[in-house]
């Protein structure tokens, strides 16, 4: 898709789209209730850390202060790389002579252990902006997170988060392949990335974000301008192919995040109040 905004991609010329007036938000207090307890209580995980080292941060940021997990295991000794792999699933998998040829992280053969980000983390000083992530619907590999084959919530989501899985399912989807809960810590930042090269997309992913509270300030930047467009309202979509980051605050900030495929008659509603006549091609 060619940029139609000066240094954004957008959707059909505007650069996201806020939802709430289309979407029943009346539950979202009681929502916010039900995640709280239950992040109090299940298992959660980091993500982010790598943007730099997966080449996808704007080139004004590319070397900010923040450490990127990538660019450490790239950069260990031998030694290093055995302590590393020691808190992994199956060290003895791996040949520390051979380090350069393993890839771990996100979109990558080896995931990280929550050991392993804790050690990167005390030991190596690298940034994770998304210290609680949270599937319920696990999406596999980015390229699979619209597709519903063979996804479901998980049996934990619906012990722990019924309201909000009785919610999910009432969005304006067709098939959910993705739905994650993403929080950030006091004083943290989103730090600035994008989802794909906008030259390689054809139409915006569908997607929703959800923020119940309405306090986690996503922003869009704009690399040619230097600016940031910030995101208004508790639930929104935006064209992740552009880059796009969340400011720092002094508490936690959650959101939830559903992507699928959009019911064709809630993306042609869309698109009759948001397109202008030159912009009308098919979404999806």
């Amino acid at each position: 898709m060619a940029g139609a905004l000066n240094g954004l991609v957008g959707i059909w010329d505007r650069p996201f789209i806020n939802l709430e007036p289309y979407l029943d938000l009346d539950q979202l207090a009681s929502l916010d209730e039900e995640i709280c307890y239950a992040l109090a209580q299940v298992g959660t995980t980091y993500t982010g850390g790598s943007h730099k080292a997966m080449g996808i941060v704007p080139p004004s940021l590319a070397n900010d202060p923040y450490i990127d997990y990538g660019q450490v295991i790239r950069g260990f000794s031998e030694k290093e790389f055995a302590t590393f792999v020691s808190l992994g699933n199956d060290s003895g998998a791996f040949d520390p002579r051979r380090r350069q040829e393993y890839e771990f992280g996100e979109e990558r053969d080896h995931p990280l252990t929550r050991e392993q980000m804790r050690f990167l983390e005390f030991k190596h000083g690298v940034y994770f902006p998304w210290k609680v992530f949270y599937e319920l619907v696990p999406g596999g590999y980015w390229s699979e997170k619209s597709t519903s084959a063979g996804k479901d919530f998980t049996r934990e989501a619906r012990l722990y988060f019924p309201r909000t899985v009785a919610f999910v399912k009432s969005l304006p989807f067709r098939e959910i392949g993705r739905c994650t809960l993403l929080g950030l810590n006091a004083n943290d930042h989103g730090t600035v990335h994008r989802d794909g090269e906008p030259e390689d997309q054809t139409a915006p992913d569908h997607f929703i974000t959800v923020c119940p509270r309405g306090n986690k300030r996503l922003y869009l930047w704009n690399e040619e301008r230097q600016e940031k467009t910030h995101v208004d309202g508790r639930a929104y979509w935006f064209n992740d192919f552009d880059y796009h980051g969340v400011e720092a605050a002094p508490s936690f900030r959650y959101s939830l995040r559903v992507d699928g495929v959009f019911e064709p008659a809630f993306l042609e509603q869309l698109q009759r109040d948001h397109a202008t006549q030159g912009t009308r091609a098919p979404s999806s």
